[in-house]
């Protein structure tokens, strides 16, 4: 029986067997990989990356997908989560000692950034992931200070992770084609991230990026004194968009 996409739960099927084969070569599973897919949608790429896998976990909202799944492989290979990716606890997988988890997904484009978020929760359990999102919303990810693109998703990823634009998608690799561009990211966490307290810094990061169009002594009045600004390295006539995360974690260190 067909499956009709479900708009409420941001549903895009990548069809595209050469997308698909060239996701799966960049993600480069390995036998004793402690691989989840977020969103398996039909299983087109869950399908192609059991293949070396001994065992895989996959975490999925939509009841009649997680049935289907159920129908199509065999459950001591596909390990199947029914539920919210947002609530999902991904600390719950077992891993092998010395392992790490690798996270992968065709993210719903409709809740990316607060997933993007619960992910970086993780960071520390988790050796890599590779995602499909909005062309767009990666650009933000990676842009470097001083670019359009860069803001508060830019510094708060780019805190927790080393990021990297591997390549672009076209809407007709889907069904239904979205109306964007889509891109795969590879996320890598990093070790040590700078010393900071991650809701002071996103405090911060928020506040600066709410009226990005002024200067960031402005953006951060009440926050902070123009002495605090220079203090931490910061040019109080700069805009918000030009000041790199470094200034950002000493801004938040001074919280």
């Amino acid at each position: 029986m067909k499956h009709i996409p479900r708009k409420r739960f941001g549903q895009n099927f990548l069809t595209d067997q050469f997308v698909l084969s060239r996701i799966v070569d960049a993600i480069d599973p390995q036998p004793d990989d402690a691989m989840v897919e977020v969103g398996p949608g039909l299983g087109a790429m869950t399908r192609l990356l059991l293949e070396p896998l001994q065992q895989m976990h996959v975490v999925e909202l939509d009841r009649d997908l997680v049935a289907r799944l159920e129908k199509t492989f065999d459950p001591a290979k596909l390990v199947i989560h029914a539920g919210d990716a947002l609530q999902f606890d991904f600390a719950a997988i077992p891993v092998a000692p010395g392992r790490k988890l690798r996270i992968v997904g065709n993210l719903p484009y409709n809740i990316s950034s607060p997933l993007l978020f619960h992910f970086a929760k993780f960071a520390q359990q988790v050796e890599d992931q590779h995602f499909m999102l909005q062309k767009e919303v990666v650009e933000r990810m990676v842009a470097p200070p001083g670019s359009k693109t860069y803001g508060r998703l830019s510094v708060m990823l780019q805190w927790r992770y080393r990021m990297e634009l591997l390549f672009i998608v076209p809407p007709t690799a889907f069904e239904p084609p979205p109306r964007v561009e889509s891109a795969i990211v590879r996320m890598i966490p990093i070790a040590q991230p700078l010393p900071c307290d991650a809701d002071k810094l996103a405090a911060v990061v928020q506040k600066a990026f709410s009226q990005r169009r002024k200067v960031i002594r402005n953006c951060l009045a009440g926050m902070f004194t123009e002495a605090d600004l220079i203090a931490a390295g910061v040019n109080p006539q700069h805009r918000p968009e030009t000041v790199p995360l470094e200034q950002y974690v000493a801004l938040a260190n001074r919280l």
